[in-house]
């Protein structure tokens, strides 16, 4: 068999997989990783209970499948912004990095899902307790070496780089719970936006 025949029972497998993901970022996201049951998640993805063990043995896989997506999606939004190249621009950097958090708002099912999971995942012992660790470390290095780099522009904070860093994912993460809670009065990129023009004097956003 060629290398073209074996295409679309891979194809079909992976499509299954993206539609269990899928189905997985709403029940997450409205129940939290316990409150969801594994034949409950079988339903909403229309697969059957053994079918659903087929792709993913354990509910913990699930969550990691998800999470890996939901980066997927981040990841190839920050590309197509060119946020990632080392080369950048720091202010392009931050505004790149708005343009990521105002693109959640469109996709309020993994916003829930980050909210809910990402609280459930202070316990050490959650199965997603270690991707946020080093979720959060990373995006605080990340800040971190933006406000830096900006300093060295000419547009210091007034905040020492990497306690602007927590504040700002702090900031970030707060804005998100409360936009789900009141989407028609909190304005998320407004606050951050003015949050940065505060600390960081002169800063073309």
């Amino acid at each position: 068999m060629t290398a073209s025949g074996n295409r679309g029972p891979y194809a079909k497998t992976a499509a299954v997989r993206r539609r269990v993901l899928e189905a997985c970022v709403d029940a997450f996201g409205e129940t939290g990783f316990y409150g969801a049951t594994m034949k409950d998640l079988a339903r909403r993805a229309g697969i059957s209970h053994t079918g659903l063990l087929h792709h993913f043995p354990r509910k913990e896989d699930l969550l990691l499948g998800v999470l890996a997506l939901r980066d997927e999606r981040g990841t190839e939004f920050l590309q197509s912004a060119k946020v990632l190249d080392p080369a950048a621009d720091p202010v392009e950097t931050l505004n790149g990095m708005i343009a990521v958090i105002v693109d959640n708002e469109l996709r309020p099912g993994l916003m829930e899902l980050h909210c809910v999971v990402s609280g459930e995942a202070t316990s050490a012992d959650h199965p997603a307790h270690a991707y946020y660790a080093d979720r959060y470390r990373n995006l605080r290095r990340f800040y971190a070496e933006t406000f830096a780099a900006l300093a060295e522009r000419g547009l210091p904070p007034s905040i020492d780089p990497p306690i602007l860093a927590t504040m700002t994912v702090s900031l970030i993460n707060g804005l998100q719970a409360q936009w789900l809670f009141d989407r028609d009065t909190v304005r998320v990129e407004t606050a951050i936006r003015q949050f940065f023009r505060a600390v960081i004097p002169g800063l073309p956003t």
